[in-house]
């Protein structure tokens, strides 16, 4: 069969690209498609493949600003040329399942989430912004929504990277998905034994993530918080920070591994498809004491690997910090550790091999 790759767009390593580089494995020979490349930020599992990105790279300076592009994200990703591939598998957050394929290809499409930006999470990603930049963004938005939903009715076949993403595919584009939980590198984190002496918030800086919460949950403690991450918050979450609130930015892949393994617990105030940072703190042995929605309720066994809250508020996550340190016996590292290593990348691969050959073969249809 011609194999085709289709990833919305390679800047980055994060969780979505590592799902890339187990496909890049699978099919050593596939072209990968893409609407914007920066080779010096990708790993060299995906440059071993031949790599094509859309009209819109070559525009000056493109990687200052490429996220303001996303009027033209349907334009770009649906002038490839995709119709000699027998099979075309897409990893999408954003625009990537709406290439456009044969009559006979199969398309599988694997699925992080439906676009937040334009569907459920609107509000949270344009709040701060001035009225006329608002009025212009639910004009171009509401045009998105309707590309997308239209878009969606050109995969075969979707795989969801969670329960909680195969509900919002079923809202929003009334389509049916597998579940498959993207891989961790558990390999990169070992059980660490240091009973740590501060809580860990590891995140991105925006609205969305909540990380306020943490923030105002500790100006009532006396315990350490160190905040891991950048983002454009920084400036306002350092300005309402007490003293026991600590700043790590743009920590680098060794820093975060020590982060974790030197915490007493994670902490996740925000609502995730997934969440691959919870993983990767069960994975040293770590407790997440997590707000119990999204799809970190798929991943953290309460009482177990974890404690939820139930209330986004910082009054419910202090009452979840107080059972935690008055339940600190009851968490096994080791316990721990092996959970994450259900989400390790080696079952990943062989997981995803399965259900495709599975969908290709039509024994999922």
């Amino acid at each position: 069969m011609q194999v085709a790759l289709v990833h919305d767009w390679l800047t980055g390593m994060r969780g979505g690209e590592r799902v890339l580089e187990v496909l890049c494995e699978l099919y050593p020979e596939a072209p990968i498609y893409t609407l914007f490349f920066q080779p010096k930020k990708i790993s060299h599992t995906i440059l071993n493949h031949k790599i094509h990105s859309s009209f819109l790279n070559k525009f000056p300076f493109v990687s200052r600003y490429y996220r303001y592009l996303l009027p033209l994200f349907p334009y770009a990703i649906e002038a490839f040329n995709l119709t000699q591939y027998d099979l075309v598998i897409s990893t999408s957050h954003c625009v990537a399942k709406g290439v456009i394929t044969g009559a006979e290809s199969i398309h599988i499409s694997y699925t992080h989430t439906p676009m937040r930006y334009v569907w459920d999470m609107f509000p949270h990603y344009f709040q701060n912004y001035g009225f006329i930049r608002k009025f212009l963004v639910k004009d171009f938005s509401h045009n998105l929504r309707i590309w997308d939903v239209t878009a969606s009715a050109r995969v075969d076949q979707f795989i969801a990277n969670s329960n909680f993403v195969k509900k919002r595919i079923k809202k929003f584009y009334r389509r049916e998905s597998e579940v498959l939980h993207p891989p961790v590198d558990t390999q990169r984190f070992i059980i660490s034994n240091n009973g740590g002496n501060y809580f860990l918030v590891l995140s991105a800086l925006v609205p969305y993530k909540k990380v306020d919460i943490a923030i105002q949950a500790f100006k009532k403690r006396k315990d350490r918080l160190v905040v891991a991450g950048n983002g454009p918050l920084l400036k306002k979450l350092k300005k309402m920070s007490s003293r026991n609130v600590q700043f790590s930015v743009n920590p680098n892949d060794m820093e975060v591994v020590r982060l974790i393994k030197n915490c007493k617990a994670l902490i996740f105030p925000g609502v995730e498809d997934l969440g691959i940072v919870p993983l990767e703190a069960m994975a040293c042995g770590k407790p997440v004491i997590a707000y119990c929605k999204g799809g970190v309720a798929e991943t953290v066994i309460d009482n177990v690997t974890g404690l939820f809250f139930y209330e986004q508020s910082a009054t419910s996550l202090n009452n979840a910090i107080e059972q935690f340190e008055q339940k600190k016996g009851v968490f096994d590292e080791n316990k721990i550790r092996f959970h994450a290593e259900q989400f390790g990348i080696h079952k990943f691969k062989i997981n995803l091999k399965q259900l495709i050959d599975n969908i290709v073969t039509g024994r999922i249809n």
